[in-house]
């Protein structure tokens, strides 16, 4: 490579009249009112509920170990596929089945303790996600968060965030659930956690982090 250390992030701020008018006319912007409006990784929700967000994170990348670590990227996985509607992705996901495959190369999917999925908050992209996991990981299923309940879908930051959540979890080695779960924080040890992310035309992401 070019450079040793660099830095990488994302960030969007997508709360505009327009935007919101055009998640509205797709019919997959929350009408909830309640304590959580996104529920996201609800998979029991009998109506889309995705939020927008607006957010930015960005994280110093740079070869090898220090002591100063907090993760270690352990594999990248990217895969796109061929869909019927550009704005949505497979019922089961195809474009995250590829993606996860590479990331997790020849490891064993017993050794990934946990996933913080992309989670959109909709009906289809959960369950399309969820099902991908479900046909990976098979009886081995990590556990699975996301924080779109909390800071809503931030476009081009959302991938950023939600590997901030999974080194927030690796440095503190505890799990955070969305709170509608029924998952508990637990003490488990927290080896590996694959991050998902996906825009829209099925162009999927996997990142593999590994504690140092």
């Amino acid at each position: 490579g070019m450079a040793d250390r660099f830095m990488v992030g994302g960030s969007e701020a997508p709360l505009t009249p327009f935007t919101l008018a055009q998640m509205k006319a797709l019919k997959i912007y929350s009408e909830g009112t309640d304590k959580y409006p996104c529920r996201a990784l609800d998979l029991n929700k009998d109506a889309n509920s995705m939020v927008l967000g607006e957010g930015a994170a960005v994280a110093c990348l740079q070869k090898g170990i220090t002591p100063q670590s907090l993760a270690i990227i352990e594999g990248v996985g990217y895969a796109t596929e061929i869909l019927e509607h550009p704005v949505s992705i497979s019922t089961e996901a195809v474009c995250f089945q590829k993606s996860m495959s590479m990331a997790l190369g020849d490891l064993a999917v017993s050794e990934v303790d946990a996933i913080v999925m992309h989670a959109p908050g909709t009906i289809q992209g959960d369950l399309s996600e969820y099902r991908a996991v479900e046909k990976m990981f098979g009886n081995s299923l990590p556990l699975l968060t996301s924080n779109k309940w909390q800071t809503g879908h931030t476009f081009g930051a959302s991938g950023m965030l939600s590997l901030e959540l999974a080194v927030l979890m690796l440095r503190h080695q505890v799990f955070i659930p969305v709170p509608y779960s029924g998952e508990i924080p637990g003490a488990k040890k927290l080896r590996r956690i694959l991050v998902n992310a996906v825009g829209f035309g099925g162009n999927a992401v996997s990142v593999l982090l590994r504690h140092p």
